[in-house]
Protein backbone atom coordinates (compact mmCIF):
# COMPACT_ATOMS: atom_id res chain seq x y z
CA UNK A 1 0.00 0.00 0.00
CA UNK A 2 1.20 3.47 -0.89
CA UNK A 3 0.69 6.32 1.55
CA UNK A 4 1.24 9.62 -0.25
CA UNK A 5 1.52 13.23 0.87
CA UNK A 6 -2.26 13.60 1.04
CA UNK A 7 -2.44 10.89 3.66
CA UNK A 8 0.34 12.37 5.78
CA UNK A 9 -1.08 15.91 5.55
CA UNK A 10 -4.49 14.57 6.59
CA UNK A 11 -2.90 12.65 9.44
CA UNK A 12 -1.24 15.78 10.81
CA UNK A 13 -4.43 17.86 10.49
CA UNK A 14 -6.56 15.17 12.14
CA UNK A 15 -4.04 14.67 14.96
CA UNK A 16 -3.81 18.41 15.64
CA UNK A 17 -7.59 18.66 15.69
CA UNK A 18 -7.79 15.83 18.21
CA UNK A 19 -5.13 17.39 20.44
CA UNK A 20 -6.73 20.84 20.33
CA UNK A 21 -10.17 19.48 21.14
CA UNK A 22 -8.91 17.33 24.03
CA UNK A 23 -6.98 20.28 25.49
CA UNK A 24 -10.08 22.46 25.17
CA UNK A 25 -12.11 19.76 26.93
CA UNK A 26 -9.71 19.90 29.84
CA UNK A 27 -9.42 23.68 30.18
CA UNK A 28 -12.82 24.98 28.98
CA UNK A 29 -16.40 24.37 30.02
CA UNK A 30 -17.87 25.19 26.61
CA UNK A 31 -16.78 24.89 22.95
CA UNK A 32 -13.98 27.26 22.10
CA UNK A 33 -13.04 28.89 18.80
CA UNK A 34 -9.88 26.76 18.67
CA UNK A 35 -11.95 23.55 18.68
CA UNK A 36 -14.29 24.87 16.02
CA UNK A 37 -11.43 26.08 13.83
CA UNK A 38 -9.76 22.68 14.09
CA UNK A 39 -12.95 21.19 12.62
CA UNK A 40 -12.86 23.79 9.86
CA UNK A 41 -9.29 22.74 9.06
CA UNK A 42 -10.32 19.08 8.78
CA UNK A 43 -13.29 20.01 6.59
CA UNK A 44 -11.19 22.22 4.30
CA UNK A 45 -8.65 19.45 3.92
CA UNK A 46 -11.41 17.03 2.91
CA UNK A 47 -12.81 19.48 0.35
CA UNK A 48 -9.38 19.96 -1.21
CA UNK A 49 -8.75 16.20 -1.07
CA UNK A 50 -12.04 15.51 -2.84
CA UNK A 51 -11.33 18.10 -5.53
CA UNK A 52 -7.86 16.66 -6.01
CA UNK A 53 -9.26 13.14 -6.32
CA UNK A 54 -11.80 14.34 -8.90
CA UNK A 55 -9.06 16.03 -10.93
CA UNK A 56 -6.82 12.96 -10.70
CA UNK A 57 -9.56 10.60 -11.87
CA UNK A 58 -10.61 13.01 -14.64
CA UNK A 59 -6.97 13.05 -15.71
CA UNK A 60 -6.99 9.30 -16.24
CA UNK A 61 -5.76 7.88 -12.93
CA UNK A 62 -7.60 4.72 -12.05
CA UNK A 63 -8.62 3.61 -8.58
CA UNK A 64 -7.65 0.21 -7.29
CA UNK A 65 -10.97 -0.18 -5.45
CA UNK A 66 -14.59 0.47 -6.29
CA UNK A 67 -15.19 4.09 -7.32
CA UNK A 68 -18.58 4.25 -5.59
CA UNK A 69 -17.04 3.14 -2.30
CA UNK A 70 -14.29 5.79 -2.48
CA UNK A 71 -16.78 8.59 -3.14
CA UNK A 72 -19.06 7.23 -0.43
CA UNK A 73 -16.21 7.58 2.06
CA UNK A 74 -15.48 11.11 0.82
CA UNK A 75 -19.14 12.14 1.16
CA UNK A 76 -19.46 10.57 4.62
CA UNK A 77 -16.22 12.15 5.84
CA UNK A 78 -17.45 15.54 4.63
CA UNK A 79 -20.59 15.42 6.76
CA UNK A 80 -18.93 14.31 10.01
CA UNK A 81 -17.39 17.69 10.93
CA UNK A 82 -20.59 19.71 10.33
CA UNK A 83 -22.58 17.25 12.46
CA UNK A 84 -20.06 17.62 15.30
CA UNK A 85 -20.14 21.40 14.89
CA UNK A 86 -23.93 21.57 15.15
CA UNK A 87 -23.77 19.27 18.18
CA UNK A 88 -21.32 21.68 19.83
CA UNK A 89 -23.46 24.72 19.00
CA UNK A 90 -26.57 23.18 20.52
CA UNK A 91 -24.90 21.46 23.50
CA UNK A 92 -22.63 24.09 24.99
CA UNK A 93 -20.94 21.86 27.54
CA UNK A 94 -17.39 20.71 28.11
CA UNK A 95 -18.19 17.37 26.45
CA UNK A 96 -19.11 18.89 23.11
CA UNK A 97 -15.38 19.67 22.73
CA UNK A 98 -14.74 15.95 23.09
CA UNK A 99 -17.39 15.16 20.48
CA UNK A 100 -15.58 17.52 18.12
CA UNK A 101 -12.35 15.77 19.09
CA UNK A 102 -13.74 12.48 17.80
CA UNK A 103 -13.83 13.94 14.28
CA UNK A 104 -10.04 13.78 13.86
CA UNK A 105 -9.57 10.05 14.54
CA UNK A 106 -12.74 9.16 12.64
CA UNK A 107 -11.66 11.06 9.54
CA UNK A 108 -8.13 9.63 9.87
CA UNK A 109 -9.47 6.06 9.70
CA UNK A 110 -11.68 6.97 6.74
CA UNK A 111 -8.76 8.71 5.02
CA UNK A 112 -6.67 5.57 5.37
CA UNK A 113 -9.44 3.54 3.75
CA UNK A 114 -9.73 6.11 0.96
CA UNK A 115 -6.00 5.77 0.30
CA UNK A 116 -6.35 2.00 0.09
CA UNK A 117 -9.21 2.34 -2.37
CA UNK A 118 -7.44 4.94 -4.49
CA UNK A 119 -3.86 3.73 -4.52
CA UNK A 120 -4.11 0.09 -3.52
Amino acid sequence: MILDGWFWAGTVICALSLIICVVMTVIRTFPDDASILSLVAVELFLVVYGISAAVRTAGGETMSGPVWEFWGYVATALIIAPIAFFWAVTDKTRWSNLVMGAVGPTVFVMLHRMQVLFLG
